[in-house]
């Protein structure tokens, strides 16, 4: 028997069923150590408050946050993969299938006429990038990402001989403009593209890295810890009510440029960075790649 759409459909549902309801071990690990370096009281409540709101979502399964988000998915299909339009399909009836357990807040509103679909599903909602890639699996990647999250997203376009400037002027000021709004402590994603569109996908993309790994390239990764510490040192910290951790961590990407530009794209999380993936085979089995918290009997942990 061959992979058919029901086993996509279960198989993306529980993906999103594991994201909305219990953080990734690396966010928590972070959040976890962040707390007990803390030294301002007051940011120190806020990551207690954090730390429990994930303990009570992850005990009950229910949403981490009341804002579920809108439904992102990241395909790197293979070429032999047998069901392609199947899979969209099946991630966009798995959505459906997870608003209607409550695991996902209905998010999906029209923009010209104002009217929620009611399902999490629309023109392009959810959203599914796919890259086709050698081999006959798939592999998947889904985040919910919160509205509070989205509005510090920002572009610049850089003028090349000023571009690795703009960059780090720019990540440092997207911090500061937005402070509390998306939820601190955040994770912050960053591309340098040809092009806006390219800049910007990228960006959100690197959000899917586990915290705490560096870009393989030695200078890209010493220019993610170079931000993340300059971000740390703001004092903004956790919902904005001051401390020593405001991010988490900061992720660089990047595609080649065209000679005359310079698309610098910043996207960031918030503190409940829900995301989940695994691989699919063929065959229509399948296994969670990602790594949650998990409910032990006396409350969640690692």
């Amino acid at each position: 028997m061959g992979i058919t759409e029901q086993d996509l459909v279960g198989a993306f549902y529980e993906m999103i069923r594991t994201a909305a309801t219990s953080i990734p071990e690396d966010v928590y690990r972070a959040l976890k150590e962040g707390y007990e370096r803390e030294t301002n009281p007051l940011a120190k409540k806020q990551l207690e408050a954090i730390l429990k709101d994930i303990d009570i979502a992850c005990t009950r399964k229910v949403p981490i946050c009341q804002d579920t988000g809108t439904p992102y998915f990241f395909f790197e299909m293979g070429e032999n993969f047998p069901l392609r339009l199947g899979a969209v399909n099946a991630a966009r009836e798995a959505v459906r299938k997870a608003t209607k357990d409550g695991y996902l807040r209905p998010n999906a509103v029209d923009p010209f006429y104002k009217k929620n679909s009611g399902d999490n599903t629309g023109r392009y909602i959810p959203w599914i990038h796919v890259d086709i890639v050698e081999g006959s699996d798939l592999k998947v990647w889904f985040m919910t990402k919160g509205g509070g999250s989205e509005f510090p997203a920002t572009l610049i376009m850089s003028e090349p001989i000023l571009g690795f400037e703009k960059l780090k002027s720019g990540v440092i000021d997207t911090i500061v403009k937005y402070g509390p709004l998306p939820c601190p402590p955040v994770i912050v994603g960053v591309s340098v593209a040809a092009g806006a569109d390219i800049a910007l996908t990228l960006a959100k993309k690197s959000l899917l890295r586990p915290v705490g790994e560096r870009n393989p390239d030695p200078n890209i990764a010493k220019l993610e810890v170079e931000l993340l510490n300059a971000i740390n040192k703001l004092g903004l910290g956790p919902h904005g009510f001051g401390g020593g951790l405001t991010a988490l961590d900061v992720k660089i990407d990047y595609s080649y440029r065209h000679p005359a530009t310079f698309a610098i794209g910043i996207v960031t999380s918030c503190w409940a960075t829900r995301r989940a993936s695994a691989v699919v085979h063929s065959d229509g089995s399948w296994e969670m790649t990602s790594k949650h918290i998990r409910y032990t009997g006396s409350g969640c942990m690692i």
